[in-house]
């Protein structure tokens, strides 16, 4: 019997510590979470752009300062090729990307040619839930425009910079990178700074359509192909009433040319050029295997018209 009751005793006494080790853990963790909230949610991604190029060190060492606060961020580029100072350039890249990011994202952009000035370090919020570490120059302004802005606050906190003295011309690595990890690690935005109700828009281009035909410009190129991108919404082109195959007679500056509309690149001969509908729904104008700006001598911004089908052409120059 005593045997009995010291067996049944031994094994109270496990289950007992066994459920207090499982109290003590789910407590620990809980505590932790409370802590660390980042741990409640999956790795974040931080998504980089800027103009440094990647001749220098300037981008390396930016990732150096974010992977030295947030460690375990996931962190990817959508360029470090824009074309020096070319905020419009930079907008129209961070527009094309951001929808293919979910909620959550943190987009670190730095194209600041007003660097050191009384211009803005913000971080933004649209309604898509996605972050924005940038200056306020503009670059925002299609993003804000099409998916709409939740919050903005300006960096001032000093917390969310780097620890030594701040740089006059590189708040890539003092302000903005810092910033972006910050976010990463689970900071609270709403801390990054005071809230901001108005910020720098960009006055965007956007073609026109009229009784005779569209009026609007070539934005940039595809490179390293030389397409030429345009404003020209693609659904406003198929209004003009030209259909597949049809030679389409459009003034780029102050030249005229014909080309071909097709689907494809291989719609025409190789060296041929074409006018197609890019990927974004837009017009674009190339070379079959060629560049297009080299050959034709194009440097955008440039103005385009593209008539209506039918209308006489003056000037035309086959190509």
């Amino acid at each position: 019997m005593r045997t009995i009751c010291l067996r049944r005793a031994l094994r109270f006494a496990l289950l007992a510590a066994v459920l207090f080790g499982v109290t003590c853990c789910s407590t620990r963790a809980q505590q932790e979470e409370a802590v660390s909230p980042q741990k409640r949610s999956e790795r974040s991604t931080i998504v980089f752009m800027t103009d440094f190029g990647t001749a220098n060190d300037a981008v390396a060492i930016c990732k150096a300062v974010i992977l030295g606060i947030a460690p375990d961020v996931r962190l990817t580029d959508i360029t470090h090729q824009v074309t020096p100072f070319q905020i419009e350039e930079a907008a129209r890249f961070l527009a094309g990307v951001t929808p293919y990011y979910p909620a959550g994202t943190i987009f670190l952009v730095v194209v600041d040619p007003g660097v050191g000035t009384s211009r803005k370090a913000m971080v933004v919020k649209s309604k898509k839930g996605q972050y924005f570490v940038l200056p306020d120059n503009g670059i925002i302004t299609p993003v804000i425009e099409r998916d709409g802005l939740q919050s903005a606050r300006e960096i001032t906190n000093r917390s969310w910079m780097i620890s030594d003295a701040i740089s006059s011309t590189f708040h890539g690595r003092d302000i903005f990178s810092p910033a972006a990890a910050r976010l990463a690690t689970g900071w609270d935005f709403n801390e990054a700074g005071p809230e901001v109700s108005e910020l720098v828009r960009l006055q965007l281009k956007t073609s026109v359509m009229n009784a005779r035909g569209i009026d609007g410009d070539v934005l940039g190129l595809d490179d390293p192909y030389g397409s030429l991108i345009t404003d020209v919404r693609g659904d406003d082109f198929k209004k003009l009433g030209y259909n597949l195959g049809d030679k389409v007679t459009v003034r780029i500056g102050a030249k005229s040319v014909a080309v071909p509309y097709v689907k494809t690149f291989m719609g025409v001969a190789v060296g041929e050029s074409l006018l197609y509908i890019d990927s974004r729904g837009r017009v674009g104008i190339a070379v079959n295997q060629g560049n297009y700006a080299t050959k034709y001598n194009i440097v955008p911004p440039v103005k385009i018209f593209i008539p209506r089908k039918g209308s006489v052409a003056t000037s035309k120059t086959k190509q």
